[in-house]
C-alpha cells in the first residue's frame, strides 16, 4: 500500500475528490484502531457532507466498515433469511409484527435492532419492556434463537462493524447525521454484516423522519438498493410517509400491546397496513412466495389462522421474555400511574398532526432518551384517540399523555397540543406508501 495520511484524504474529499478503495479503507482501519484522532475523521465527516461521495465511494466505506469486524454466516440456512430495517420514526411498531408474521410464514429473521434516541423510537426498548425480555445476546444466543424461534431480535453486537459504531457517535456529536452517504454506509454495513440473505428497508419520509423531503428519501432508497446489490443481496425498499404518527400510540409498553392486538387480529390501523406491506416483502423476498401479492396474502392468513400470534409469543419465551403477557398484556406489561388528557379547542377535522412534536412530548413524559445513558420509563407515553382526517368536536379529547413522575409534563402537553391542527375542511387523503424500489 502507497504512503497515506489523514490529511491528504481530507484535503482530496474536501475538493470533492474521488476517493479511492485503499483510501477509505486506511481512514476506516485507523480510526477504528485509534491511529487517526477523532478530529481528523470529524473533518472527513464534515467534507463528505458537504461534497457527497460517489457509488464506488459508498461501497468502498460500507465495505471497510463491514471488515472491521466479524461477518455472520448464515449460509446454512440457505435462501430463507430476511430482515427488516426501518431508517426511524414515530409510533413504528413494525418490527415487533413484520418478525413474527415472517418468522411464522418459514423466513428466518435474524433482527439486530436499536435503542430510541432524539425523538425516534427504538425496536430493544419496546421489547424490554417486557419483564424478562433479553437483547443482549451473544453470537451463540443468536444462532441458538433462530434455531429456536427462526427469529432474534437483539442489540449490535461488539464484534460487528465495530468502525461504525465509532463512527456514528462521532456523526452524532458533530452534526454529521443527515448525511445519505454516510446514512447509506451505516445502515447497509450493519444489515450486511449481520447476513441476512435479503434485506426490507423502509426508508421514512417527512417531519417525523431524518429524511424531510421525498426527494432525498428516494435517493437515499436507491443508493442503499444499489450497494445492497454489489454485496449480492436482494433488496426491497419503501418509502413511507412519516408526517403523521403510525398507530394509535406512541411509547414502548403501549406499542407492544399495540402489536399484539393487531397479531390477533383485532385491530386494523395504517401500522398493521404497513407491516402487511413489509412482513409480505420479507415473505416475496425468501422465496416463499411467487409474487408480492401472494406474499401479502400469505403475511395476512399468518394472523388470521393464529400462527404470528404464536411466533411472537415463542420469540419472546425463547429470548427469557414473560410470554404470559401475550394472553393478559395489562397484568404483565408496566402502566403508568398518572395521565394528563389533551382536549380540542375547536370543532373542526384534523388536517395535520406533527409526528415529531408528539413523539418529542412523549419523551418528555419519559418514553425516549437525549442521551444514551438516559433512563426509559416503559408505561410512559401517548395514547392517540384521533388522528388525520377524523373530526372533532370542541371539548373532544385527542390523546392523553401517561407518565409517572416526569417534571416536564406540563410542557409535554403544550407540546402534544400544539401538534395538532384542526381547519374546517377535511384533508386530501395521502399515501401511506410513497414509492417502492427492488
Amino acid at each position: 500500500m502507497p504512503f497515506m495520511r489523514a490529511y491528504d484524504i481530507i484535503y482530496k474529499k474536501r475538493n470533492n475528490g474521488a476517493l479511492s478503495k485503499e483510501e477509505v479503507e486506511f481512514l476506516v482501519f485507523n480510526y477504528n484502531n485509534g491511529e487517526i484522532p477523532d478530529y481528523q475523521m470529524s473533518a472527513f465527516l464534515m467534507a463528505v457532507c458537504f461534497t457527497g461521495m460517489t457509488d464506488d465511494e459508498i461501497f468502498y466505506l460500507t465495505s471497510a466498515m463491514i471488515n472491521s469486524g466479524d461477518v455472520i454466516d448464515l449460509s446454512s440456512y440457505g435462501k430463507l433469511t430476511a430482515d427488516k430495517h426501518s431508517t426511524g420514526g414515530v409510533g413504528d411498531g413494525t418490527s415487533l409484527i413484520a418478525a413474527p408474521i415472517a418468522a411464522s410464514a418459514g423466513v428466518i429473521v435474524p433482527m439486530m435492532a436499536g435503542r430510541s434516541l432524539g425523538h425516534t423510537g427504538g425496536t430493544l426498548d419496546k421489547l424490554e419492556s417486557i419483564p424478562g425480555f433479553r437483547t443482549d445476546a451473544s453470537k451463540k444466543d443468536f444462532f441458538e434463537y433462530l434455531d429456536f424461534a427462526g427469529a432474534a431480535i437483539i442489540g449490535q453486537t461488539q464484534e460487528i462493524v465495530p468502525a461504525d459504531k465509532k463512527i456514528y457517535a462521532l456523526r452524532d456529536a458533530t452534526a454529521t447525521v443527515e448525511s445519505i452517504p454516510l446514512i447509506c454506509s451505516s445502515i447497509m454495513s450493519k444489515k450486511i454484516a449481520e447476513g441476512a440473505k435479503s434485506l426490507v428497508l423502509d426508508v421514512k419520509c417527512g417531519g417525523g423522519a431524518f429524511m424531510k423531503n421525498l426527494k432525498d428519501a428516494k435517493t437515499l432508497a436507491s443508493k442503499m438498493v444499489e450497494t445492497g446489490k454489489k454485496f449480492g443481496k436482494n433488496i426491497f425498499t419503501f418509502v413511507t410517509d412519516m408526517n403523521t404518527p403510525l398507530g394509535s400510540c406512541i411509547g414502548n409498553a403501549l406499542e407492544v400491546k399495540q402489536a399484539i392486538e393487531i397479531l390477533k387480529g383485532n385491530l386494523r390501523n395504517d401500522l398493521s397496513e404497513l407491516s402487511i406491506e413489509l412482513s409480505g416483502a420479507m415473505i416475496f423476498s425468501a422465496g416463499l412466495a411467487l409474487s408480492v401479492e401472494a406474499a401479502k396474502d400469505i403475511a395476512q392468513k399468518q394472523i388470521s389462522s393464529g400462527k404470528a400470534i404464536e411466533k411472537f409469543r415463542q420469540i419472546i419465551k425463547t429470548q427469557g421474555g414473560n410470554s404470559k403477557v401475550i394472553d393478559s398484556p395489562d397484568s404483565v406489561l408496566p402502566k403508568a400511574s398518572r395521565s394528563v388528557k389533551i382536549k380540542t379547542a375547536k370543532s373542526g377535522f384534523i388536517s395535520q398532526m406533527f409526528a415529531r412534536d408528539l413523539a418529542i412530548a412523549s419523551a418528555l413524559c419519559g418514553a425516549g432518551r437525549e442521551k444514551k445513558e438516559d433512563k426509559i420509563d416503559y408505561s410512559a407515553g401517548i395514547i392517540l384517540h384521533k388522528k388525520v382526517s377524523d373530526f372533532v368536536k370542541e371539548g373532544e379529547v385527542l390523546a392523553e399523555l401517561l407518565y409517572n413522575n416526569s417534571d416536564k409534563t406540563e410542557e409535554a402537553a403544550q407540546v402534544a397540543q400544539n401538534a395538532y391542527v384542526i381547519s374546517d375542511v377535511a384533508p386530501a387523503k395521502h399515501n401511506l406508501i410513497k414509492e417502492v424500489l427492488f
